[in-house]
């Protein structure tokens, strides 16, 4: 789930959200099947390009933007601690997990939310999106039961795949779930926006 760009443009954007992620793929891909290493080193071997990534992207992040927008931050962050428990204790099932843990925090920030009576994805959004404040709240639990149920795809599939499996389904298989879902609730939107501006139309 990205945020709405920024005035630097998507180039500065995309190396944020997916800079980490990118060198995690290539580094595998590069171990595992070029150099021939063992599907579990060539984990660890990526984690480090991950950990390295991350703190790279988080840096552009702040160069650029001159901030660090919420979403990145928590991922970025996220990728240097499950990244270096992963190299601390070379237990490559620490960043198996990172998808987990970090799906899971979001689903729990939707819906717990909704239950407080708050939206914090209108929090993210609202800038940019007017949306009525009951789609809102739909959108809002969608996307925690969304994320619950990512959470629980990673498990089987980090635990039942091979890990070759497992790294494209992180990367870019979780970003396609992710784009497809959206897109999905785009129609729900248009026409919450269409019926705003028809009402505000009507007023004048």
């Amino acid at each position: 789930m990205a945020e709405p760009s920024d005035k630097h443009g998507p180039g500065v954007r995309a190396a944020v959200d997916y800079g980490g992620l990118a060198a995690f793929l290539a580094a595998f891909l590069f171990m595992r099947f070029v150099q021939g290493a063992p599907s579990s080193a060539a984990l660890l071997g990526a984690t480090w390009w991950l950990v390295a990534g991350s703190a790279a992207a988080l840096a552009v992040g702040l160069v650029f933007e001159r901030r660090l927008a919420p979403l990145p931050l928590f991922a970025g962050l996220a990728a240097l601690v499950f990244g270096g428990l992963a190299l601390v204790f070379h237990d490559p099932r620490f960043i198996k997990i990172k998808p987990t843990v970090t799906n899971t925090v979001f689903a729990c920030v939707m819906l717990g939310g909704v239950a407080l009576g708050k939206n914090p994805l209108k929090a993210l959004f609202s800038t940019a999106i007017n949306l009525s404040p009951a789609v809102w709240r739909r959108l809002t639990i969608r996307y925690g039961v969304f994320f619950l149920a990512m959470a629980a795809l990673n498990e089987a599939v980090w635990r039942t795949q091979p890990d070759s499996v497992w790294v494209l389904f992180k990367f870019p298989g979780m970003e396609v779930l992710i784009l497809l879902f959206s897109a999905s609730q785009v129609p729900m939107m248009m026409k919450d926006m269409k019926a705003i501006e028809t009402a505000a139309e009507l007023e004048l």
